[in-house]
């Protein structure tokens, strides 16, 4: 059986999916697609912060569907790593042949990344990524019936609390090798 030329990366905010897709993209030279950054466009369009473009787009859920429709038909097109919360579920419902991987790691950890990047203090950003968690969990809930978080969606998990980039993008590669889906 070939290898899909879709890697899906979805993950908590802060476990480093976006530097992870990065990194990844430099190993296996596939397009990338982040679906965060289509909706960080769309909220800004919207004169919108990201929560409460999040909390929007819970009572419109055409912004889900749109966003949804774009990513299904670039991973149609096959060669490219698409990182986004619903990558892997939609490429399983959609029947598209895909790795799927999924990020985690502890709050702390992932709070003082994000830190790291954002000039917030840690009680600003621990709250923003909590309400962010319980706004999408509940939205895809609600409009899908589904944790994107359930292990059943995703073909490796990677817990990244106490590892560099370098060796995430490492135990990818390796299973991916490995790997007949």
């Amino acid at each position: 059986m070939s290898k899909p030329t879709v890697i899906t990366i979805s993950g908590e905010p802060g476990s480093g999916t976006t530097t992870i897709a990065k990194l990844l993209n430099e190993e296996l030279k596939l397009e990338l697609f982040f679906i965060g950054e289509t909706f960080r466009v769309l909220a800004r369009e919207y004169k919108m912060s990201l929560p409460e473009f999040g909390k929007y787009a819970d009572t419109h859920p055409e912004i889900d569907f749109e966003l949804d429709k774009r990513q299904v038909a670039r991973a149609k097109r096959g060669n490219v790593i698409m990182e986004g919360r619903l990558s892997g579920w939609l490429m399983r419902k959609n029947n598209i042949k895909a790795f799927n991987i999924y990020l985690m790691a502890d709050l702390a950890i992932r709070v003082k990344r994000i830190m790291g990047r954002e000039e917030k203090s840690y009680d600003q950003v621990e709250r923003e990524i909590l309400e962010r968690e319980k706004c999408e969990m509940d939205r895809y809930k609600k409009i899908y019936n589904i944790d994107y978080s359930d292990p059943v969606h995703y073909d490796l998990i990677i817990d990244t609390s106490n590892l560099t980039p370098e060796q995430i993008v490492k135990k990818i590669i390796d299973a991916y090798s490995s790997k007949e889906i």
